[in-house]
């Protein structure tokens, strides 16, 4: 339970930090606790995604994986954040990405500060 709460901490964080840095992804609310509810939401289905659809893309993907010499686990990364906006569009918590280039970036920035945020919590192993 503790791991969860802690990968949950890191996607939001990450997920924050991309809105920030990057335009053209945004997260629209009314107050900043509004805002920051949608975010935790996002950051769990973010994680829901990551959990159930992202293994069988790279299953699925395994050739290009090879061929790519592991390159495309940046472009995978990508599309499920925009599944996640997707998902998150759907739920109405205003969570958008707009584009594929913006998404990559997206998912870059989100791939190093989940990384730094786990690192730096701890998760109990």
């Amino acid at each position: 339970m503790k791991n969860f709460v802690v990968k949950t901490i890191a996607n939001a964080v990450a997920l924050a930090v991309a809105i920030w840095l990057v335009a053209d992804i945004t997260l629209t609310g009314d107050s900043t606790g509004k805002k920051t509810l949608a975010l935790v939401l996002v950051a769990l289905i973010f994680g829901l995604v990551n959990v159930v659809v992202k293994p069988l893309v790279q299953l699925l993907a395994l050739p290009l994986f090879i061929l790519t010499l592991g390159l495309i686990t940046l472009v995978i990364n990508a599309l499920m954040l925009l599944l996640t906006s997707w998902l998150a569009d759907t739920v109405g918590l205003g969570f958008q990405v707009e584009g594929f280039w913006t998404a990559v970036l997206g998912a870059l920035i989100i791939s190093v500060v989940s990384w730094a945020v786990n690192v730096a919590l701890p998760d109990g192993d």
